[in-house]
C-alpha cells in the first residue's frame, strides 16, 4: 500500500450549518504532486484549508503521521506543513524581506534566535521565486503577480516537507504561472509532497503525478492524470463538452473544448432537463 503521511477519514466540512464536503476520504500521497481540480464551490480550496489545519472538521478527521492533526502543537505542524492561502494579505507597512522571513516562525525558541540557517533559508526562498530584488520594497506596492511570487517565498522559507498550496497561479501572468508551476515541479523532484489547488486542467494534467477530482462536496476520482482525464469525466464534472488529446510537447492528456455551437447546444439541453424535472 502507498504511503500516505497525510490524509482525511470521514470527513466532514462546514461553513456555519453549511455542510460543503461530506464524509470525504482522501489520501495524500508521500512524495506526490497531487493536485486538486473541480468546478468553483466544489470543496477543493476547503478540503485544502482543512489537511492545512486551518479549518476545523465538523466531523471527521485528518491524519498527520497517523495521529489526528489537531492534537499536535502549532509549531511541530508549521515544520512538517506549509499553506499558501488564496489572495493572502501583508500587514501594511511589511517589507518582502520581512514577509518572507515569517516563514521562519516555526524554527525560533526563546533560546534560539534568529541564526545563519535562518539567514540562508529566506535568501534562497527569495532566490528560487526571483524576488531577491524586491527585498526592501513594501509588500503592498507590489503588483499582484509579484505579491504572489513573495508570498510563495515565504512558504519555501518554511522548509516544510509537505507543501500545500491554493491556486498559487492566481493573479500571474501566463509565463509567471508556468514559472511558478515549474518550481513547483523542481521542489516535487527535490523529494516534496506538493498539493495544489488549480482551475487550468491542462496545468494540472501537465504537472500533476496524481489527481484528485471534486464534485459537489466529493471526491469523484483520483490518479494519475493519463488514468484520470476522459471527455466523460469532464462533461459530467464541469458541463463542458470536449475532446481529450495527448499533449505534443508533454505526451499528457489535454483537454479542448468542444465548439461554441456544441457547447451551447449541451447548455441548452441541461437547461431543459432542468425544467423536465421541475414538472414531474
Amino acid at each position: 500500500m502507498t504511503k500516505a503521511r497525510l490524509r482525511a477519514e470521514a470527513l466532514t466540512l462546514a461553513y456555519d450549518r453549511r455542510v460543503v464536503v461530506r464524509d470525504l476520504d482522501v489520501q495524500i500521497t508521500d512524495g506526490s504532486f497531487t493536485v486538486i481540480v473541480g468546478p468553483n464551490a466544489c470543496g477543493k480550496s476547503t478540503l485544502l484549508r482543512s489537511l492545512a489545519r486551518v479549518l476545523k472538521p465538523h466531523s471527521g478527521t485528518v491524519l498527520l503521521d497517523g495521529r489526528a492533526i489537531g492534537s499536535y502543537p502549532s509549531r511541530q505542524v508549521a515544520k512538517q506543513l506549509g499553506m499558501l492561502p488564496q489572495s493572502p494579505v501583508a500587514p501594511g507597512g511589511t517589507v518582502v524581506e520581512e514577509l518572507v522571513a515569517r516563514g521562519r516562525f516555526a524554527h525560533q525558541r526563546l533560546v534560539r534566535q534568529w541564526s545563519a540557517e535562518d539567514e540562508a533559508a529566506v535568501a534562497d526562498a527569495m532566490r528560487q521565486t526571483e524576488v531577491t530584488e524586491l527585498a526592501d520594497r513594501f509588500v503592498d506596492e507590489l503588483s499582484g503577480g509579484q505579491r504572489q511570487r513573495v508570498w510563495l517565498a515565504m512558504a519555501l522559507a518554511q522548509q516544510t516537507s509537505i507543501l500545500l498550496l491554493d491556486e498559487p497561479t492566481t493573479f500571474l501572468d501566463l509565463s509567471h504561472q508556468f514559472e511558478v508551476l515549474d518550481l513547483c515541479a523542481e521542489l516535487h523532484e527535490q523529494g516534496r509532497t506538493i498539493v495544489a489547488v488549480l482551475h487550468d486542467l491542462n496545468q494540472a494534467c501537465r504537472y500533476a503525478t496524481e489527481l484528485i477530482v471534486m464534485h459537489d462536496g466529493a471526491v469523484v476520482a483520483q490518479g494519475a492524470p493519463a488514468e484520470v482525464m476522459s471527455a466523460e469525466l469532464v462533461e459530467s464534472v464541469f458541463g463542458m463538452p470536449c475532446r481529450v488529446m495527448t499533449d505534443p510537447e508533454t505526451d499528457t492528456p489535454m483537454v479542448v473544448p468542444a465548439d461554441r455551437q456544441r457547447r451551447r447546444a449541451a447548455r441548452g439541453g441541461a437547461a431543459a432537463g432542468v425544467v423536465d424535472r421541475a414538472t414531474v
